[in-house]
């Protein structure tokens, strides 16, 4: 079990720094080929397509992102994380957009690798 944790840990870890460096096809390989993320003012993004069309969106800004887990927990082949994440999107031209808040993620493993199933977030705009 701790072990699974760590590798959750290093995944988290490894997504945070691929974000940064804007290898978007490192961070599609972090998740499931049938994932969904919810946001508060979106409809659900389904799969890896939607995913990389909406960072292809963020080509001419760079992102900063950290994020504190809060809690992993896992059980077999499934697993969570809660996490306080902060995200500041820094486009070429214009002013930088920060929002924070909480993070639920759900993980599977998939041919014993840990992969992103499910995440929920309820970032908002952060305050000053």
């Amino acid at each position: 079990m701790q072990n699974d944790e760590q590798e959750i840990r290093q995944l988290v870890a490894t997504w945070m720094a691929a974000t940064k460096s804007g290898d978007v096809k490192a961070v599609l390989e972090l998740m499931s080929d049938d994932v969904v993320f919810l946001t508060a003012v979106n409809p659900p993004m389904r799969g890896k397509a939607a995913f990389a069309e909406s960072q292809r969106a963020l080509a001419d800004a760079s992102i900063d992102a950290t994020g504190d887990v809060q809690e992993i927990r896992t059980f077999g082949e499934w697993g969570y994380a809660w996490t306080q994440l902060s995200v500041t999107i820094s486009p070429k031209s214009g002013e930088p957009v920060t929002r924070s808040g909480a993070t639920l993620t759900i993980f599977r493993k998939e041919q014993g690798t840990w992969v992103l199933f499910r995440d929920a977030n309820m970032l908002a705009p952060a305050s000053r």
